[in-house]
């Protein structure tokens, strides 16, 4: 699946330096796969979750922080919309959060 806006991983991986390794993995298997639809991605992903007809949420770092994406599975394309903890994901409505394009603006910081 290609990923759009592949600098918002960077932008998580500086904001929850806890969730790096296994949001790095994500990103890498995620990548290197084809779904043709939902049925599909959660043989992979058995823990995913559909919330409309195109948003679907992972569970990162053993549940620990959740990332919800929106997946065009004809187009072969995602986009991350929102990524944070178990606890924030609880008290956010995942069916009408939408993308902050800030986020765009983010650079990370030099070692």
């Amino acid at each position: 699946m290609n990923i759009i806006a592949r600098g918002s991983i960077l932008y998580y991986i500086s904001k929850y330096p806890p969730a790096k390794t296994a949001l790095l993995t994500w990103y890498v298997e995620f990548s290197k796969q084809l779904f043709k639809n939902f049925n599909e991605l959660k043989s992979v992903y058995g823990s995913a979750s559909l919330i409309g007809s195109s948003r679907v949420v992972f569970n990162i770092k053993g549940n620990e922080f959740r990332l919800l994406t929106s997946v065009n599975f004809k187009q072969g394309a995602a986009y991350i919309i929102w990524f944070g903890t178990h606890a924030t994901y609880d008290r956010t409505d995942m069916a009408t959060v939408v993308f902050d394009p800030r986020i765009l603006d983010f650079k990370p910081p030099k070692t």
